[in-house]
């Protein structure tokens, strides 16, 4: 396994951030647990969760399976960078939800609960809350710092002009500020190189992209043997609108030697500013498949087919500045 460092910040985190979506809706206990010991066997070290994940099973299942985890062994803890993220609603109540100072600390107390850990080691904002002035947010984020129950503030699913600001407020308070942004970045998603990435460059974020797969598209089959989302009808309609497109990338994957998910997320751990990348594996066959990616090496050559493929959309404002 290979490390980086996570954007400005001196924490080093593996290549592959294992993301527990499926843990609970759609992976057992007994396989989430599995696919733990196999992530961290290999030398993972970082694990990424959400409040709200749990699908059917209700908020909160997956950061519950993962408390399990970390109860059968504490030594555990110790070994991983954990995080978990703040902002989705919780239940009906009006406040249990968003990025007001009382929900993030309420939801962080809750997180810790049903983590069964003592601190949590990136606090990420789930979504930008229009409502909340970032003032109250950087207050709320401080006082768990100072309370020892986070230690690194990240942001998800945020826009370049958020990232500046939140980054601006803190420098100006001589603060830290966020460290990482998640964000959706895939070779057929590629708008985050529009204003996201030179946003976590310049201010010095790890960027750790989300959906790398496409949703599946880029995992070279053309349905799932089990079922999910590359069965999904809109999944269906995305294939046949860019057949051409994943047959080019399924040919130069086979000149490679390597399935299309493993370049797939070696493109994404060559683009500047990605700090890992999330591999989410419903089993541990999924996470075995690419457990090796941090080894692929893409020449200039290759770099270059691939944005043939998947043309790149261009840095703004820098894309039409003058």
């Amino acid at each position: 396994m290979q490390y980086r460092q996570l954007g400005r910040s001196a924490l080093k985190v593996s290549e592959l951030c294992l993301g527990t979506m499926n843990f609970g809706p759609r992976t057992s206990e007994a396989e989430s647990f599995e696919i733990l010991h196999h992530a961290t066997t290999a030398g993972i070290n970082f694990v990424d969760t959400a409040n709200q994940y749990g699908g059917d099973l209700g908020v909160g299942t997956t950061e519950t399976i993962l408390g399990k985890w970390f109860a059968q062994d504490k030594s555990r803890r110790d070994q991983i960078v954990l995080a978990t993220k703040v902002h989705e609603p919780m239940s009906d109540n009006i406040n249990d939800r968003g990025l007001s100072a009382r929900h993030i600390q309420m939801a962080c107390d809750a997180s810790l609960k049903r983590l069964g850990v003592d601190h949590i080691d990136l606090y990420q904002m789930h979504h930008i809350d229009r409502s909340a002035p970032i003032e109250e947010i950087w207050q709320a984020m401080d006082r768990l710092i100072t309370q020892g129950k986070i230690t690194y503030v990240g942001s998800s699913n945020f826009p370049g002009w958020a990232i500046a600001r939140a980054n601006e407020k803190a420098i100006a308070s001589n603060k830290l500020g966020l460290v990482s942004e998640q964000g959706l970045y895939n070779l057929i998603e590629r708008r985050a190189e529009m204003e996201v990435l030179p946003a976590c460059r310049e201010y010095g974020l790890g960027l750790i992209p989300w959906s790398p797969l496409a949703g599946g598209l880029l995992s070279g089959k053309q349905t799932s043997e089990t079922g999910g989302r590359r069965d999904s009808q809109g999944i269906k309609n995305a294939i046949s609108e860019r057949q051409q497109q994943l047959n080019d990338f399924q040919s130069l994957c086979e000149e490679l030697s390597e399935a299309p998910s493993a370049i797939a997320l070696a493109w994404l751990l060559h683009q500047p500013g990605v700090s890992a990348t999330i591999i989410g594996p419903g089993s541990v066959a999924q996470l075995s498949s690419v457990l090796h990616v941090p080894d692929i090496q893409l020449n200039d050559a290759t770099l270059a087919r691939i944005d043939e493929i998947f043309p790149a959309v261009g840095e703004s404002p820098e894309a039409y500045a003058w």
